[in-house]
C-alpha cells in the first residue's frame, strides 16, 4: 500500500477521528494487560494435564475480545494512514513533508493539535524525546488554511 502524505493542515484535520481512537486505545490497553496477567496467575496455579480451567477459558475470551478490539483501531488509524507510536505516550505520526524532506508529523495524547515533528530515521523509543516544535511560520501557515 502506498505511503499517503498528509499536509500539516490534514493532519491536524483528522485529529478530532484520530483523538477518540487512541483515547479507546489507551483505554483498552491497560485492561488487556491486567486480563493478560490475571490469566497468567491462574494458569500457573493449574496443571497442564488438567486443561483449561472454567477461569482460564473466561479470561481468554475475554482477553481475545479486547485484542481483537485494540486490532481493530489500530487497523482503522492505518487506513487513515496513522502510524501509532505506543500505549504509554499515546504518540500517533503523520507522514509529511517539511521543506521538501520527508518527515513525520508528531501528534500526542493530550494536544490540541500537532505541533511537533521528527525524523523518519527516529525510532520508536526515541520519538517522544526527538521531537521538534514547529516554528511559528509553519503554524501560521496551518492556521490560514
Amino acid at each position: 500500500m502506498p505511503r499517503k502524505y498528509f499536509t500539516l493542515a490534514e493532519a491536524n484535520r483528522t485529529l478530532p477521528l484520530v483523538k477518540r481512537i487512541v483515547a479507546d486505545l489507551i483505554t483498552l490497553h491497560p485492561e488487556w494487560r491486567d486480563l493478560v496477567a490475571q490469566y497468567e496467575l491462574v494458569s500457573g496455579q493449574a496443571r497442564a494435564e488438567w486443561g483449561e480451567s472454567t477461569d482460564q477459558l473466561a479470561l481468554r475470551g475475554r482477553i481475545d475480545d479486547i485484542a481483537r478490539q485494540i486490532n481493530d483501531f489500530l487497523l482503522e488509524l492505518d487506513q487513515i494512514g496513522c502510524v501509532f507510536k505506543g500505549f504509554e505516550p499515546g504518540l500517533v505520526d503523520f507522514y509529511g513533508k517539511l521543506d521538501e524532506k520527508e518527515i513525520f508529523w508528531c501528534w500526542k495524547q493530550g494536544e490540541d493539535r500537532i505541533e511537533h515533528w521528527h525524523e523518519l530515521e527516529t525510532g520508536y523509543a526515541a520519538a517522544n524525546r526527538c521531537r521538534r516544535s514547529l516554528g511559528a511560520e509553519h503554524l501560521s501557515k496551518t492556521r490560514r488554511c
